[in-house]
């Protein structure tokens, strides 16, 4: 049996054929190709990597908002916080990095018009709240889904390097200017994490969300075992839903059975930032109206802003 692309015996490499019927095709890197097939790659990945840390250079402190399940509201914790600590008259941007679901421009009512490319980059979208925001749903037509050019068989294994490779490019080729935050809105799961720890060595960490719930207790407590194996500091906790507010009279009551915040707090070590109550007026957030949201995330800021200054 032979290797296809260079028609050697596999048991040359291996010490030992594999089965009978099994043929092994060997995958070569960048180094092995020649120069027409993409000897220029790892060149243009550095130099890339160059101008991730050129631009950051100007930004104080990139943090994550991650959560380990869909669903909880990671979002509108991104935007709030993201809103409040523009209130208290920080400069701060949100980078959506959840390509296929992407919800935290339209959260922060940035404009939906073409984005102005200059000598230093694609110039970020402005929100109302002061807030510079880039995702893929201002590139987008409106409500167009993410597709990717990649071959037709086994694209899947493509799509990792592509989408880490747009999480670059949001990095390196947008002009954020100069910032206090960058805050990163991570989809669900932990595999942007990675690549966003890789791109940025500097991160200064994470902040968690989470709801009451016993499947969101345990879906986001592995989500921090991943981070705090990658060596990414956790900021803090946000419980969201945590209490049902009536619109009437104002009155809590439990929204959801459990206390996951708590648990993770105590799990963790991380401070438990906010816990917000399901209040219809928060729903303004829908239509890009900041205001609420900020307002009940506002001491959660504050208390980031003391995490990230030790």
């Amino acid at each position: 049996m032979s290797c296809l692309p260079c028609n050697r015996r596999v048991c040359d490499e291996r010490g030992a054929a594999p089965a009978a019927g099994f043929r092994v095709t060997r995958v070569r890197g960048y180094h092995e190709l020649p120069a027409e097939e993409g000897g220029t790659l790892p060149a243009q990945i550095a130099g890339q990597r160059a101008r991730v840390q050129a631009r950051l250079a100007f930004v104080g402190s990139v943090v994550a908002v991650m959560s380990g399940k869909g669903g909880v509201g990671k979002s509108l914790v991104a935007a709030g916080l993201a809103a409040a600590l523009a209130r208290a008259g920080r400069r701060v941007g949100v980078l959506d990095a959840d390509l296929h679901a992407p919800t935290a421009a339209r959260m922060l009512g940035a404009p939906r018009v073409a984005l102005a490319v200059g000598p230093a980059g694609v110039a970020a979208a402005k929100a109302p709240c002061g807030v510079r925001v880039m995702s893929s749903d201002l590139l987008l037509p409106d409500e167009a889904p993410l597709r990717w050019r990649e071959p037709e068989q086994a694209g899947f294994v493509w799509r990792g390097a592509l989408e880490t490779g747009m999480l670059r490019e949001f990095l390196s080729d947008v002009e954020w200017g100069a910032l206090d935050e960058l805050l990163v809105d991570l989809p669900p799961g932990t595999e942007r994490l990675s690549a966003l720890a890789e791109l940025v060595p500097g991160l200064a960490g994470a902040v968690v969300v989470t709801i009451p719930s016993e499947a969101s207790y345990r879906a986001v407590r592995r989500a921090i075992e991943a981070a705090q194996g990658a060596g990414v500091r956790l900021l803090g906790i946000v419980e969201n839903m945590a209490q049902a507010r009536c619109p009437g009279c104002g009155a809590a009551s439990a929204g959801f059975a459990g206390d996951a915040g708590e648990h993770l707090q105590r799990e963790s070590g991380a401070p438990l930032l906010a816990r917000i109550p399901f209040d219809p007026r928060l729903q303004a957030i829908d239509q890009g109206s900041t205001e609420a949201v900020a307002g009940a995330l506002a001491p959660a800021a504050q208390a980031l802003v003391a995490r990230l200054e030790r």
